[in-house]
């Protein structure tokens, strides 16, 4: 692969630009994407998982979104390996890892995580409490597996967040991320597939928004007013990834302007493809269109780095470097103001170093293999 010395400062003007959230400077606009390691036995985050988020800080990445973080709620989780929010030990982990992503001149959020029904998969270190969600659904056209969730359910989740965004202040990390996405508990509230509720949290797109933006507004209650709220979405589920929360831009509308008014001050749009346009009729993809109805600051994600969409690539189909001009022309025109790095940064570090040099030759493909390993 040539590349130019256009090329090389052209990356380095679009990319090395500061940028503030709310009452943080992240020193460039390249993000680590959230995934998940389970490499935290017992939930606790360790000198090796330190090492893995200082590593890619170290090397030019501006602000890291953590794996996903279970929150205090006994049906958070459904593995002993993937990290907690909660609890003295797991804090303490959580605050070694944030001062050194600051020591290697990072900034650093967690991502805020429950489950919802898809606890029921797998290995569950909660064994007596049940899987619970909106309507006790795993996905569209299920029957009910699980628990519907009371209002005491609802209350006490909320309070979970919360108190897992006030300790994320208080430990010293730079902000907090939702994870509202993927098919887990906030998305299946968002979900018509999953929310077939008939009080005030489901029904029309507002009313399935309800229970997402009181974790918003609990978690903007909870932080100081200068502390970033991200708040991450997706319109794909890992149980179907065809499905959609929107189908037009007044649909998406209804969906995100409750939770902006909530307290969000930056919204993470996840897609399997960044470059596919999400709406006919414009090229805008859906980090796009949520800074064009929300006003609010967005980040995108999607296979950045890779020919393929992540998933083929995750279960280890071969996939080349993809250039990034598309990616540049678009954070040139402030479709988007940020770019998160998912499976191309497990792979390679020194990504974020290498593609700010104008390095791409040096990157090399994506192999499945990473994922066995915190390199």
């Amino acid at each position: 692969m040539t590349v130019t010395a256009s090329a090389t400062s052209r990356a380095a003007r679009i990319l090395s630009r500061p940028i503030t959230l709310n009452g943080l400077t992240v020193p460039n606009r390249i993000a680590m994407a959230p995934m998940t390691r389970m490499f935290s036995p017992g939930g606790v985050p360790g000198e090796d998982v330190r090492s893995y988020y200082a590593r890619r800080a170290a090397a030019g990445v501006g602000l890291i979104v953590t794996e996903g973080t279970y929150v205090g709620h006994e049906s958070a989780g459904n593995s002993s390996r993937v990290p907690r929010f909660h609890g003295e030990e797991q804090l303490a982990g959580w605050a070694k890892v944030a001062e050194d992503v600051h020591a290697a001149g990072g900034t650093i959020v967690p991502q805020l995580w429950h489950i919802g029904m898809v606890r029921e998969q797998g290995q569950n270190p909660f064994p007596d409490a049940p899987a619970m969600g909106p309507s006790g659904l795993v996905t569209a056209g299920a029957e009910p597996t699980g628990k519907a969730m009371t209002q005491t359910d609802l209350d006490d989740v909320v309070a979970a967040f919360a108190t897992a965004a006030a300790d994320a202040e208080r430990i010293g990390f730079d902000g907090v991320e939702l994870h509202g996405a993927h098919g887990y508990l906030l998305d299946q509230f968002l979900w018509e597939g999953t929310n077939r509720r008939t009080d005030a949290y489901g029904g029309d797109p507002v009313a399935r928004t309800k229970f997402a933006a009181e974790i918003v507004a609990a978690v903007r209650a909870a932080v100081s007013p200068e502390f970033p709220v991200i708040f991450r979405y997706s319109q794909w589920k890992q149980q179907d990834y065809t499905a959609r929360l929107a189908g037009t831009p007044g649909e998406l509308e209804a969906i995100l302007t409750p939770l902006a008014e909530a307290g969000v001050d930056v919204f993470h749009a996840s897609t399997r493809r960044y470059w596919l346009p999400e709406f006919d009729g414009s090229d805008l993809n859906l980090a796009g269109w949520t800074k064009k109805i929300t006003g609010k600051q967005v980040i995108t994600v999607g296979s950045v780095g890779l020919d393929g969409d992540f998933i083929g690539a995750f279960q280890g189909e071969g996939s080349p470097v993809k250039g990034i001009d598309n990616l540049l022309d678009r954070l040139e025109a402030e479709e988007f103001d940020m770019v998160a790095v998912g499976r191309a940064l497990l792979q390679d570090p020194e990504w974020a170093a290498k593609v700010l040099a104008g390095r791409l030759d040096e990157l090399a493909p994506y192999d499945a293999q990473a994922v066995k390993t915190l390199s």
